[in-house]
């Protein structure tokens, strides 16, 4: 059978995180050592009464659909938390609820891009953006920055990209996979060209709770209506609450957008998983006290990770200000990240990302979400690894 694949599914890459997340799991379950930096996912376990709502939930037979685009009382929960903690001022039909923050991000794309629109995306970049544009037809365009602009855009090159067929923005401070953190200024100064010509913002927020040494995230949206209008916020429960399998993301958006992706979900998804919701219900309104401890442990590992890679001859580091990685440069090394990341996992048993799959291939990633016992040992391992490369 000669089987017809679409071009627009043919055009894209596999997900190089979860092939390499999934050949380490695949090597341990064999019985080998690995250590794994690839998965980006905390380590602690979803807070208990997270659990009790959703188990609850189940209990009384909370199992059928819901709104497509989620159960009244988690979008005005999630209103409620933009006015709260971002100053912003939601109405729960500008809210969508949706199968986690990337099926958010998916949903943004396609219901404002199309076949001749361009996409500008700063490098290093998630790894699925430029596949969603690619999948609503449209042009990426990357903009790559370096660990010497703490892997930031300009103002400057950011106005030097937009053309008459640039329709969106992708922002996404604190950033996977840097770490790196915009400061309110910068993020108003990217506003500010975009309100100018006229080009939305989709604004990735998912790590908006995680940051360190006092770094402040400011939401793009909040600094006038004009960029509120411009602006959709992605977020989600998966890195905050370590949700990552509960499937449940949310967004913010002016009214006709939050409109248009609605109509898209319900003919894709329909709604996000019922007794997920009221997890999500109860991860918005209940207590927080989990957060300061994991940013704790999250911090002090972090601060052993940066200061270890630093030691390491030819690798060089910027410290994180916000999610949980780290981004090395590895081109002293005379490897490129795909080789680099291969022999690493073959000659010392420890997974990492390459950063040919962020688009800055002389860098990989490295996810602090594991114990301080594995980045340890992973990261002597690493050192190790590159020592013997110098030989």
């Amino acid at each position: 059978m000669n089987y017809h694949i679409s071009t627009r599914a043919a055009a894209l890459s596999p997900s190089l995180t979860l092939a390499i997340d999934s050949k380490a799991k695949a090597m341990k379950a064999a019985g080998e050592d690995v250590v794994g930096f690839g998965a980006g996912e905390p380590d602690f376990d979803t807070p208990q009464h997270i659990k009790d709502a959703a188990a609850a939930a189940l209990a009384a037979g909370f199992t059928k659909y819901t709104p497509s685009s989620g159960i009244p009382e988690l979008r005005q929960a999630i209103a409620d938390k933009f006015k709260r903690e971002n100053g912003l001022d939601y109405k729960p039909s500008q809210i969508i609820v949706s199968c986690g923050g990337k099926h958010s991000c998916f949903n943004v794309i396609i219901a404002t891009c199309q076949e001749g629109d361009e996409v500008i995306i700063p490098a290093p970049y998630w790894l699925s953006y430029p596949e969603m544009v690619k999948l609503a037809s449209a042009t990426p365009v990357i903009l790559p920055t370096t660990d010497k602009t703490e892997f930031k855009i300009t103002p400057a090159q950011l106005r030097a990209a937009i053309t008459p067929k640039t329709r969106l923005l992708v922002l996404n401070s604190p950033s996977n996979p840097t770490g790196s953190v915009y400061t309110p200024d910068e993020i108003k100064a990217i506003g500010d060209i975009c309100v100018e010509k006229g080009v939305l913002i989709m604004s990735d927020e998912i790590y908006e709770h995680l940051t360190y040494d006092g770094a402040v995230v400011k939401s793009v949206a909040s600094f006038s209506p004009a960029h509120k209008d411009h602006t959709i916020i992605v977020h989600g429960f998966a890195k905050a609450w370590s949700m990552t399998g509960w499937r449940l993301g949310f967004l913010a958006a002016p009214e006709p957008i939050a409109k248009a992706i609605d109509a898209v979900q319900s003919h894709s998804t329909s709604n996000p998983t019922s007794f997920a919701q009221k997890g999500g219900v109860a991860a918005m309104t209940g207590p927080q006290d989990h957060l300061p401890k994991w940013l704790a442990e999250y911090a002090k590992r972090r601060t052993y990770a940066w200061q270890k890679l630093n030691s390491i001859p030819g690798i060089s580091c910027v410290n994180a200000k916000g999610a949980f990685y780290l981004f090395p440069n590895i081109a002293d090394t005379g490897l490129k990240s795909a080789e680099f990341c291969a022999r690493l996992l073959d000659e010392q048993k420890v997974a990492a990302v390459p950063g040919i799959a962020f688009g800055a291939d002389d860098y990989l990633r490295i996810s602090y979400a594991t114990s301080m016992a594995n980045i340890e040992k992973g990261l002597e391992r690493l050192d190790k690894f590159v020592r013997g490369l110098k030989k």
